[in-house]
């Protein structure tokens, strides 16, 4: 019997002693999430002016006597993570055939009637060399869509601007910038 009383007292005792060293287990568990963020603002691939042209043809007597407006769909494409603006300009006073000039105030450039998704103020801007507000305070956001119409009105198509100057491909670079506010 004392055998039987020591090994239930060591039983009773291991058992005391084995819960006094149990642990208790995690029941929750923090992590940290960090977000950078960098302020963007991008001429996104997928605009139709990277790279693209713009070609008015003046083939008969119709065509230097009419406006001529040729549509661009999607011709900037912008993300922004603040307001912006965009602006335009030539890369010269002139479009250049050799040594044969036409003033770049021929082309007028404007937001479509369907201009698209970006928002703000837009401006027609006939052209010039130096940076014109085409939208003003656009509200940031992401991909947003501007469909631009180029225009040469029967005014300047019609006028010594354009008629008397020697046939030809006249050509002129155009800058658009899109910056933060």
């Amino acid at each position: 019997m004392t055998k039987q009383f020591a090994i239930a007292a060591l039983t009773i005792g291991a058992i005391v002693l084995g819960t006094n060293n149990a642990k208790a287990q995690n029941t929750t568990a923090t992590t940290t999430v960090n977000i950078t963020l960098n302020d963007v603002i991008s001429i996104d691939a997928g605009s139709t002016a990277i790279g693209n042209t713009v070609d008015f043809n003046y083939v008969t007597a119709a065509d230097y006597n009419s406006d001529q407006t040729i549509n661009k769909a999607n011709s900037l494409k912008v993300t922004s993570t603040k307001n912006f603006n965009v602006k335009v300009k030539a890369g010269g006073a002139n479009f250049m055939n050799g040594v044969n000039l036409i003033p770049v105030n021929v082309l007028t450039i404007k937001a479509a009637t369907a201009a698209g998704t970006m928002g703000g103020t837009k401006s027609a801007v006939v052209l010039s060399a130096t940076d014109q507000t085409l939208v003003a305070n656009a509200p940031l956001g992401s991909a947003l869509t501007l469909n631009l119409d180029y225009t040469i009105p029967a005014a300047k198509s019609s006028s010594s601007d354009i008629l008397g100057k020697p046939a030809g491909t006249y050509t002129q670079t155009v800058t658009y910038t899109a910056t933060a506010l």
